[in-house]
């Protein structure tokens, strides 16, 4: 048994590194996926290492340094407390970065087994899921983390858990799609005539086989999450002073806009490549990880 069990798992199962290599390869040749890495290579070094970066506290007020013009000393000058702008975007990009990823691990760990069930069993379960998730997407996303928001409270991690749930629907209707497709297999059709459970179906043959459109939608979706995020903090239901948000600096910086425009300019801007740099490195992905646009490079 255990010999047809290793059968079955090595006719569905693709040789990962291999399959890492083939992956890398055409993302490679892909130079606006290389565009998208490199400016997430930049902005999560940078948030790793902005204490090294930068000799400024981020949430200091020195009234003495206030609205301080970009120079040599203070690169994108200071705000309105004397807090250098430079200081926080970089201090900024590590709250964006936890957002995004811990938000989104937050979907993954609740809709990918969800979903994974839910297309799996069919059934009364089935329909019951959808429902719930029907109802979910009747709220737009952003809609939905306001209403989690309000109900939970404002702050970062709040607001990771309102993003989160409003993930939750997206990955448990792409697992599902995923999962009904897979499961109509050969190799799945094989694994049950010799009796493997249903969990070691789902989890060794079927999951491995949806990995690619997960990684795809997770790295758009990182690119969502950081704005909602950002949105959230700009109608003040996020991160809250003295945080270096980015949202947070948006609001709070529109009020400067004609005499210091930098102070909303800096940080639009951050947001806007850091979610292009997802964006980009998504697109190629789903090139790289699709066997069809394979063919065409």
């Amino acid at each position: 048994m255990n010999k047809k069990n290793d059968i079955v798992s090595q006719l569905q199962t693709p040789k990962s590194d291999t399959e890492i290599r083939q992956v890398w390869r055409h993302l490679r040749c892909n130079r606006m996926a290389m565009i998208g890495l490199a400016i997430l290579t930049l902005f999560i070094s940078c948030a790793i290492f902005a204490p090294l970066l930068t000799p400024y506290d981020p949430t200091k007020i020195e009234l003495a340094n206030a609205m301080q013009n970009p120079s040599a000393e203070n690169l994108l000058g200071t705000d309105w407390q004397g807090r250098d702008v430079f200081t926080r975007i970089l201090h900024g990009g590590r709250i964006s970065l936890a957002i995004g990823f811990i938000s989104v691990s937050i979907g993954l760990v609740v809709g990918v087994p969800v979903g994974s069930l839910s297309g799996y069993f069919g059934g009364k379960f089935d329909l019951f899921i959808q429902r719930l998730i029907d109802i979910m997407i009747a709220f737009p996303g952003i809609l939905l983390a306001i209403v989690v928001v309000t109900v939970l409270g404002v702050g970062v991690e709040r607001v990771m858990i309102a993003v989160g749930i409003a993930s939750i629907p997206i990955y448990t209707r792409l697992v599902r799609g995923s999962v009904l497709s897979v499961k109509e297999e050969g190799f799945v059709a094989a694994a049950k005539s010799l009796g493997i459970k249903d969990s070691r179906i789902i989890v060794r043959h079927i999951l491995p086989n949806c990995l690619g459109p997960i990684i795809v939608q997770s790295t758009f979706q990182v690119a969502t999450a950081i704005l909602w995020a950002a949105g959230l903090g700009f109608l003040g239901l996020g991160a809250q002073p003295p945080d270096p948000e980015w949202g947070l600096m948006l609001s709070r910086g529109r009020e400067y806009m004609r005499a210091a425009h930098y102070l909303t300019t800096y940080p639009g801007l951050a947001i806007l490549l850091m979610v292009l740099g997802f964006n980009l490195l998504g697109d190629g992905l789903r090139d790289a990880l699709d066997p069809r646009s394979r063919k065409y490079r």
